[in-house]
């Protein structure tokens, strides 16, 4: 294991042991404010297509973000885990479309139960929301160590496509430096219920 990697699994357990302590309080109160904060970036605003996920666990909440871009029209993809780690997409039809599908190992998701889109679909994004446990003002993001928005932020290059990367996050986890490796491919904003933070140079 590389220096890197130790310092990446380290960081990781101490944001996941944080997270563990938030109440549900905590987790309704940043997913509003957080809803509010992104319908306000014009990125999002503008978007026809936004690439989103259900928010687990200790997670800043998706769910009011969701469906306030679903009520305005915007078309809202959400992923689902496929065997191998990577993702393959559906269409958000509003909370009852949402399955609860458990892994073992893994937290359950919440994941949509409509016709699949295939992985590429996120392809047509115009934005694209990553989870994320941490990020720095550099926006380099630091996910939970499975690779599947690597996959998602690879195939986004490999077809050209440039959607506005955002990554969502409580305050405490907008950290001055994450540890970072070749591939890590930064955000363009970091959003938490203090503020949007631009990325320099990156929009």
């Amino acid at each position: 294991m590389s220096g890197i990697d130790a310092a990446k699994r380290r960081l990781r357990r101490e944001l996941l042991d944080m997270r563990s302590r938030l109440t549900g309080d905590d987790a309704r109160e940043a997913a509003a404010v957080l809803a509010g904060r992104a319908l306000l970036l014009p990125e999002v605003a503008g978007a026809r297509t936004v690439a989103a996920y259900v928010s687990v666990g200790g997670e800043p909440g998706t769910g009011a973000l969701l469906e306030e871009l679903r009520r305005r029209g915007t078309r809202v993809l959400l992923p689902v885990l496929l065997p191998d780690d990577d993702l393959d997409w559906a269409e958000y039809e509003g909370p009852d479309s949402l399955a609860e599908v458990g892994r073992a190992g893994r937290l359950t998701l919440r994941e949509p139960s409509g016709p699949r889109l295939g992985p590429e679909a996120v392809t047509g994004a115009d934005v694209v929301l990553l989870p994320g446990l941490a990020a720095d003002r550099a926006g380099t993001r630091l996910g939970r160590g499975g690779g599947s928005y690597d996959r998602v932020l690879a195939r986004l290059a490999a077809a050209g496509a440039e959607p506005a990367l955002l990554v969502l996050l409580h305050d405490h986890e907008l950290l001055a430096e994450v540890p970072a490796e070749p591939h890590d491919r930064p955000v363009h904003v970091v959003l938490t219920p203090s503020g949007a933070h631009r990325v320099r140079g990156r929009g």
